[in-house]
Parts: C-alpha cells; sequence; structure tokens
C-alpha cells in the first residue's frame, strides 16, 4: 500500500511592501483616534505579535503592551469552535484605553469570546484592529475597528500565521496551496 505524500506550495497574496504601507497608514489613523491619549495594545499570540511590533512602531501616542493566547485552532486549516485561554494577561485593563490586535479575523468566534473576556475587566475603551479579516467567514458577528486587508476565503501564512507551525517568518501574506 502506498502512502500519498502531500506537499504544499505558498503564492504569494499581499507583498511585503503592501503590508508596510497599509501598516503606516493604520498608525497614523489609530494615533489620530487616540489623540495623544495612551493605548494599551494586547497583542493575540502567536500570530498577532509580528503585527503587534510592527504597529506600536508606527503609531505616534504612548503605548504599552500585553500578550493573550486565545485559541480555536488546532494542526489543520479549520476552526475547532473550541476557544481557550492559554496565556492571561499579565497587567488589568481596567481605566485603559485597550487596543485589541490580531492577526486575522476568521470565524469570529475566537475573537467574540476574546472581546467578551476583555469587556468584563472594565477597560476605559476596547476597540479591535486586525491585519487581515476574512467577513466571508464569520459565524459570529465581531466589530472590527481597524482592518488591514479584506481577504477571500483562503488559508493563508505568512506575517506571522502559520501552518501548523510553518511559514511564520514569511514577510509577506501567502496562499497555502496543497498538492496531493
Amino acid at each position: 500500500m502506498e502512502e500519498e505524500s502531500v506537499s504544499e506550495r505558498v503564492r504569494v497574496l499581499i507583498s511585503e511592501e503592501e503590508i508596510e504601507k497599509r501598516i503606516c497608514e493604520m498608525g497614523k489613523e489609530i494615533s489620530e483616534f487616540y489623540q495623544g491619549e495612551p493605548v494599551h495594545l494586547v497583542s493575540v499570540l502567536k500570530g498577532g505579535v509580528f503585527f503587534t511590533c510592527e504597529l506600536a512602531k508606527r503609531l505616534s501616542i504612548p503605548v504599552s503592551i500585553d500578550f493573550m493566547s486565545v485559541s480555536s485552532y488546532g494542526d489543520g486549516t479549520k476552526s475547532s469552535g473550541v476557544v481557550k485561554v492559554v496565556k492571561d494577561l499579565d497587567e488589568a485593563i481596567e481605566g485603559k484605553h485597550v487596543l485589541v490586535v490580531e492577526d486575522i479575523v476568521d470565524s469570529g468566534r475566537t475573537l467574540s469570546y476574546l472581546l467578551d473576556n476583555l469587556k468584563s475587566r472594565k477597560p476605559q475603551s476596547l476597540r479591535l484592529c486586525t491585519l487581515l479579516d476574512k467577513p466571508e467567514r464569520r459565524v459570529t458577528d465581531v466589530q472590527v475597528d481597524y482592518t488591514g486587508f479584506e481577504i477571500p476565503d483562503k488559508f493563508v501564512v505568512g506575517y506571522g500565521l502559520d501552518y501548523m507551525q510553518h511559514y511564520r517568518n514569511l514577510p509577506y501574506i501567502g496562499v497555502v496551496e496543497l498538492d496531493a
């Protein structure tokens, strides 16, 4: 009996230059919204850390950063639907302007859970910023305040996004194409 081998290719969807330009625009927009007020970035690990670091460098307002890991993915390409907190915040957010920074909003389940969790901690304000948004995959309504790029329903990697822990370090967003 022969085993089928599966290989994958990654096709560029959004170039490094396009990402850089859009993050600069988002940094300006976010800085203008908060008008000099300090903002506490909550980076959603693991994928969100790449975007969070690049965005933070482009904000002209005081910034603090914390990390949270909330997962609804296993090793595959589809959401499991089960949400769990893997790593909680190190600091309280009560009374702070909080901006959740995510790599991608897909089904909305994970972000809906996370935003409800953070709202209960009484921040002064709570907004959501994502590099990528896949609205056609949404099963739970989530308000995204800042979106880098709206993308089609394709499985993407790079710029923090992974496929079984591979490709996070790509400087662009690519589509994984599997070959059987």
